[in-house]
């Protein structure tokens, strides 16, 4: 996969409705909401059947780094599409683009580790977690 995918190429999809209250006085949607979109994609893989994550454990981001590259405007939808790039011991790189009728308008890596709920460290990826999580496993050409 490239660093600037086409929508098709994700494993997972997803979308969400842009909101007017979504935009600035520039007209178009705030950059504090693509966070919001990345969400909604990052959902669709950790508990849109059973969470993925332990008993008694949660994930949590560890790292995001977000680029923007185009804006979005109000009305519309945006499409998300999300795949995973690395399943490390305790925690697991996704890769995401946001996109509107088409256009790339930011890509993301986000580091996420499960944590202990009790202890609140990191705690090790079960093995049926990981083989979930490597069904939507890609390779980002750089």
């Amino acid at each position: 996969m490239q660093m600037r995918p086409e929508y098709e190429a994700f494993p997972l999809k997803a979308y969400d409705k842009i909101r007017y209250a979504d935009t600035d006085r520039q007209g178009h949607v705030n950059n504090a909401l693509f966070s919001t979109f990345l969400e909604t994609g990052r959902t669709e893989l950790l508990y849109a059947n059973e969470p993925l994550h332990a008993e008694n454990a949660s994930f949590v981001i560890a790292s995001l780094k977000l680029d923007l590259i185009s804006e979005i405007r109000w009305p519309g939808t945006v499409e998300i599409g999300s795949a995973i790039t690395r399943v490390g011991n305790s925690s697991f790189s996704l890769f995401q683009g946001i996109y509107q009728k088409g256009k790339l308008a930011a890509v993301a890596d986000t580091v996420i580790v499960q944590m202990d709920d009790h202890t609140r460290k990191s705690s090790p990826l079960s093995s049926e977690t990981k083989e979930q999580l490597k069904q939507y496993l890609v390779e980002i050409e750089k």
